[in-house]
């Protein structure tokens, strides 16, 4: 665990997490998804390398980089263990396309396996460095029925109504009343944020989606 971290945790202060990437909207989607994934942290997104290098980037528990800036910077990303707390983002999954000091990960995938990967990130920790703190715990009250979180759970799976209906021997306008409740009730839309509730709530496996 490092310094900036300790001092964090022992001050109760949130910790910092930075994306440091020059396409604007690539960088939004992202902190979108991490501020999801994992809302105990603060997300700061830096266009460029001379903005995140005046900003004490030793103080970030993680830094997410585009592979670019870390190519132009590597001498700086590479001193000290600065690459333990570095992951790059790269444009592929070909093994050739990674950087063999960082942890890679690709954005160039669909937004489901890019959640898989943040979670796994988030539960296991980065696999060069420290850990990342374990989400709070969650409210002990039951916001769901039993027949919603089990619905939850085949959404959250990839399963499509006729087969959440199927499988549970429902009809498929009831599946569809459920999931309409459970976004209500939840105040999530999208798939990809009910797939985040439901592994951070224990309801399906991370290995499952």
């Amino acid at each position: 665990m490092n310094e900036e971290m300790m001092k964090a945790m022992a001050g109760k202060q949130m910790l910092e997490m930075a994306i440091v990437e020059s396409n604007t909207l690539a960088a939004m989607g992202l902190r979108q998804l991490l501020e999801s994934v994992m809302p105990m942290m603060k997300i700061s997104t830096f266009g460029s390398f001379r903005q995140y290098e005046a900003n004490n980037p030793d103080h970030f528990v993680h830094s997410f980089v585009s592979m670019h800036i870390v190519l132009e910077h590597r001498y700086f990303f590479t001193q000290g263990n600065r690459n333990r707390h570095v992951i790059v983002l790269t444009p592929s999954n070909d093994p050739n396309s990674q950087l063999a000091e960082f942890h890679c990960l690709c954005v160039n995938i669909p937004e489901g396996y890019l959640i898989k990967e943040l979670l796994n990130l988030q539960h296991s920790g980065h696999p060069h460095g420290e850990h990342i703190p374990a989400m709070p715990p969650v409210t002990q009250e039951k916001v769901l029925s039993d027949r919603e979180i089990e619905v939850l759970s085949l959404v959250a799976q990839g399963k499509i109504n006729k087969e959440i209906a199927d499988q549970l021997c429902i009809g498929l306008t009831t599946v569809i009343t459920h999931r309409k409740n459970i976004q209500e009730k939840l105040g999530l839309k999208s798939v990809s944020s009910l797939t985040i509730y439901a592994v951070m709530h224990g309801f399906v496996d991370i290995n499952m989606i």
